[in-house]
């Protein structure tokens, strides 16, 4: 009898560009589910050629609620501890080689617009932004685009102004083109 792993799914990850301007992280993580023991072998294998073969991690355990201290990867245990102390969106990764990668996990509920900001953001060189900080600012943004949603769909109901993008000119042909932003256009 043979039994079919299932796949594993590729790893959801940002990381900062080889750069001399280093920031507090090294980039984000998007993880599918919060069960540890799956979604960590993509992630220490997404990590390995920058990062080294991956033995142990740091996390809060308040975001998993399997908290194993030995995860299998691909023939290997990665050790993990777990921090109480820790940011809760936050987690340490240590190489063999002692390289160290500090990510920002994103919660895997999270709206994919919203996670593509916070990857971004989390990876973009020379951040000094930490977990706590990123999160708050993307709640805050996520709560105002909400908001500002809301707002123009009562003006719509209202009679306001229709959503229908105006019809952009055609070009001249061989004129060259600036686009302004929507603000600026008559």
């Amino acid at each position: 009898m043979t039994t079919t792993a299932a796949p594993t799914r590729q790893a959801r990850l940002a990381l900062t560009p080889h750069t001399s301007l280093a920031g507090l992280l090294d980039g984000a993580w998007w993880p599918y589910s919060r069960d540890l023991a799956t979604e960590l072998p993509p992630l220490v294998d997404a990590l390995r050629e920058r990062f080294g073969r991956v033995t142990r991690i740091t996390a809060n355990p308040a975001p998993w609620p399997v908290s194993p201290y030995k995860v299998s990867v691909g023939g290997y245990a990665v050790h993990v501890g777990w921090i109480t102390g820790q940011e809760t969106d936050a987690m340490i990764l240590l190489s063999y080689g002692l390289d160290r990668c500090d990510l920002l996990v994103v919660p895997p509920e999270t709206e994919p617009a919203a996670a593509a900001r916070l990857m971004a953001a989390a990876s973009a060189p020379g951040n000094v932004h930490t977990t706590d900080t990123l999160m708050s600012e993307e709640n805050a943004t996520g709560r105002a685009l909400r908001e500002a949603g809301a707002g123009e769909d009562a003006w719509e109901a209202e009679g306001g102004a229709s959503r229908q993008p105006r019809p952009h000119p055609h070009p001249v042909v061989g004129g060259r083109m600036i686009h302004l932003p929507q603000s600026m256009r008559r």
